[in-house]
């Protein structure tokens, strides 16, 4: 029975899963716009200038910033040494993180199973077993999360911690030339590479290694856990050293509660269908008490069950942490579960939720295939990606200063101005505030002349963008000359006025 399962399982799986593939290469043509990719493409920009001493990505400050990560350095040097265009770099990022995804989940599971049809369907388990109703976020590995996000540095930090958790499970039973001092030292460094790329993701790589030590078996012997404790050391030194922001002073950090509160609302209809992946995992506790999937999902659903209850809604960051788990239990059970029956049952009900979870996301299709191309159901699941600000570069240059709110300033510095105001909290911005003030005084109503080109004059703005009723100076003020229009009725006005810094006596 098992040969007739494994029939029908291995060629489905297989071919489902090289069409995903398939599918995330065609976005990665199209890098459809959404979330953060202004703040990532900001950030080549800066390293693009000036690799020793970039400045705030998004703001003409010089402030440190926790997007100048190892990845995001080597990116910057790619622009800097071949002059490639920030979004060419940034497909050059896509397929590196893909690549480092879709190998790493096949390195990962072959570590827990020796199926060979598992890494597939594991792949298939990751992106479709989610829920019932879309949910897109960085660091969560949805099929349509993914393909919004598959240039960021969560998605290279995921690919790599699926490598990272592979060879420590091998390093940790001295598998081969995998084990010694060398591969603890270098799975350190790995570790503090991951943690500097994508802090959240880092959180989440911990917890899986932490996970693969405590379910480790035979329990490694005492020169392992010594190796370990040097790989460990050499991690936390790699992390103080780092030069381009202070890791350990992110640990202090708040602000981020507000935003991360949508992650505890609607869990069955965004992630329901992991609870496959959940009745797998109660299998394999059965089995092995200390089974590492099943304690990686522990730590993780106990810290985000901690932040719901405490209000620290930003460790519901670490919720991959308990799906990661489940997923790929989800996949690996259908193959390791005891009686043929039990796997058949088994593997209905995944193939099921995978249907499900495919339909779910079947708008992704909108992002390579023109809509009106699509069948009408399909049609009505996609949605267009974010147009960008690509029509400002003929007259907006670098580092020049832009007046505009929070979305446009999400967006603008991709190609290469500054903001007044960041459009995402920073850390490490003291005056954040009190730009964020500036900026909401110079559009409020009840602003006064005098006081808007204060604020212009103050943060050197060249140009602002605005949308009708964004309010701010008048169309026709004598300060400013309409230089453009964009896309849905956005305007964009050059400042005739000179900063502060440039005002010299009659």
């Amino acid at each position: 029975m098992r040969v007739a399962t494994n029939g029908v399982i291995r060629p489905a799986a297989r071919a489902a899963a090289l069409l995903v593939v398939v599918l995330l290469l065609l976005v990665i043509v199209r890098l459809p716009w959404a979330g953060d990719l202004g703040v990532h493409a900001a950030t080549i920009e800066r390293l693009r200038h000036d690799l020793a001493d970039p400045g705030n990505p998004l703001v003409d400050d010089d402030t440190p910033s926790p997007y100048y990560s190892p990845w995001m350095l080597l990116l910057g040097c790619l622009a800097k040494v071949t002059g490639l265009g920030t979004f060419v770099v940034l497909r050059v990022a896509a397929v590196a993180g893909l690549g480092l995804l879709v190998t790493g989940v096949w390195h990962f599971v072959r570590t827990l199973t020796e199926r060979r049809t598992a890494p597939p369907l594991a792949l298939l388990c990751l992106l479709l077993l989610w829920g019932p109703a879309l949910f897109n976020w960085s660091g969560f590995l949805g099929l349509n999360s993914l393909a919004l996000t598959v240039s960021y540095p969560s998605t290279f930090a995921l690919g790599l911690s699926f490598h990272f958790w592979a060879l420590l499970r091998k390093s940790l039973r001295g598998a081969g030339e995998t084990a010694g001092w060398p591969a603890f030292l270098g799975l350190g460094l790995l570790w503090s590479v991951i943690l500097l790329s994508h802090q959240f993701t880092g959180v989440v790589a911990s917890f899986g290694a932490l996970a693969m030590v405590l379910g480790a078996r035979p329990w490694p012997a005492r020169q392992t856990l010594v190796c370990l404790a040097a790989g460990l050391a050499l991690g936390l030194a790699a992390l103080t050293a780092w030069p381009y922001y202070s890791f350990f002073d992110l640990l202090g950090m708040g602000g981020l509660e507000e935003i991360h509160r949508s992650l505890y609302r609607h869990l069955l209809p965004h992630f329901g269908l992991a609870l496959i992946g959940v009745a797998a995992l109660a299998l394999r506790w059965r089995r092995d008490r200390r089974d590492p999937l099943v304690l990686f999902f522990l730590l993780g659903a106990a810290m985000f069950a901690a932040g719901g209850l405490t209000g620290h809604y930003s460790w519901g960051r670490v919720l991959p942490a308990a799906l990661i788990p489940a997923q790929l239990a989800a996949a690996v059970e259908v193959f390791e579960a005891g009686r043929a029956g039990v796997r058949r049952a088994f593997a209905a009900v995944l193939g099921a939720a995978l249907l499900v979870g495919a339909w779910t996301q079947a708008g992704t299709l909108g992002y390579v295939v023109p809509r009106d191309a699509l069948p009408a159901p399909v049609a009505a699941r996609s949605k267009p990606p974010w147009p960008g600000y690509n029509w400002l570069t003929p007259q907006v240059g670098y580092g020049d200063v832009v007046m505009a709110k929070t979305f446009p300033s999400r967006q603008i510095p991709a190609y290469g101005p500054y903001t007044v105001a960041p459009g995402y909290p920073d850390f490490f911005l003291p005056d954040q505030e009190t730009r964020l003030a500036a900026v909401h005084s110079y559009f409020a109503p009840d602003t006064s002349r005098a006081q808007r080109l204060e604020i212009l004059r103050r943060y050197g703005v060249r140009w602002i963008v605005a949308y009708p009723g964004d309010g701010g100076l008048r169309p026709g003020d004598p300060a400013l000359r309409e230089a453009g229009r964009g896309p849905r009725g956005q305007v964009l006005y050059e400042v005739l006025v000179r900063p502060l810094g440039a005002l010299t006596p009659e």
